[in-house]
C-alpha cells in the first residue's frame, strides 16, 4: 500500500476561467508530482483558523508523511518580533494549522518534510525566529532575483550531516525567499548558502525529519521526495 503523504495547503482567491472569483484550497501541481513519482500517495490538508493540537493529531492518524509547503510569510508574532516593512500580508489559517501540525509531528516522529516557509515553520515551531528581509543583511537579492519567477544558486551541505549523506556535498537548487531562519532549537544546521544564509536544518535523532530553504518540488532532484516517501513505508 502506497504511503500516505500530507501537504499543507493555501485557501485564497482564485478565478477559475468564466467563474467569477472564490476562495479554494489548492497546492501547486509539482508537490503533487514529486510525491507521486516517488511512489506516495499524496494527500491535501487544508487550513482554518484556529486549528490546534486536537485537530493536528486527527490530521496525523490519517498520514505515514508531512510536507509543509511554500508560501506567505509567518506572522512574526509567532517569534516575538515586530514587522519589518517588507512582510507580505500573513496568512493566519496557515499560521495556525501548520504550526499544530510540525509539534504534532515531531511529537509523533513522523516522517516531516518542511520547504521553504515549511523550514521557517519548523523553526519557529520549536520556539526559533527569523530574518525577515535577507537582503538587508546579505546586500542583494539573489534569493529570489526575479518577482514571480524561481532563481538558482549553488548551496554546499554541512560536513557529517544525513542531508550531505542523502544529497551530496554541493547542489544547485531553485530559490525563491526573502526571508530565512536565524535560530533553530533542536535542530542543526545542515546547508549553507556561499553568502552565509542557512539553507537546511535537520534533526539528527529522529527518524527523518528535514527542512530546505530551497524548493526541491520545482527542481529536477527527486531525492529528497524519495526519501521521505522510503520513511513513510
Amino acid at each position: 500500500m502506497a504511503a500516505v503523504v500530507g501537504i499543507t495547503a493555501y485557501a485564497e482567491p482564485i478565478t477559475r476561467g468564466f467563474w467569477p472569483t472564490e476562495r479554494a484550497t489548492f497546492v501547486t501541481q509539482p508537490y503533487i508530482d514529486k510525491v507521486y513519482a516517488a511512489g506516495g500517495l499524496p494527500l491535501v490538508v487544508p487550513p482554518r483558523v484556529g486549528n490546534g493540537a486536537d485537530w493536528a493529531h486527527a490530521v496525523l492518524d490519517r498520514l505515514d508523511a508531512l510536507i509543509i509547503g511554500g508560501g506567505a510569510d509567518l506572522d512574526p508574532q509567532h517569534y516575538q518580533a515586530d514587522p519589518h516593512p517588507l512582510v507580505q500580508e500573513y496568512r493566519p489559517d496557515r499560521d495556525d494549522s501548520e504550526l499544530a501540525l510540525v509539534r504534532a509531528a515531531v511529537e509523533r516522529d513522523l516522517p516531516l518534510l518542511g520547504i521553504c516557509r515549511g523550514m521557517q515553520v519548523m523553526a519557529v515551531a520549536a520556539g526559533g525566529s527569523l530574518d525577515q528581509h535577507v537582503p538587508d543583511r546579505v546586500g542583494h537579492y539573489r534569493h529570489s532575483p526575479t518577482v514571480g519567477q524561481f532563481g538558482s544558486h549553488p548551496v554546499r551541505t554541512r560536513s557529517e550531516t544525513r542531508l550531505r549523506a542523502l544529497l551530496g556535498e554541493h547542489l544547485s537548487c531553485p530559490t525563491y525567499h526573502h526571508q530565512s531562519v536565524l535560530t533553530h532549537p533542536s535542530y542543526e544546521p545542515a546547508a549553507d548558502a556561499d553568502d552565509g544564509v542557512l539553507e537546511a536544518i535537520e534533526a539528527p535523532d529522529a527518524r527523518w525529519r528535514f527542512g530546505v530553504q530551497w524548493h526541491p518540488e520545482v527542481g529536477e532532484d527527486p531525492r529528497l521526495f524519495d526519501a521521505l516517501v522510503a520513511a513513510a513505508r
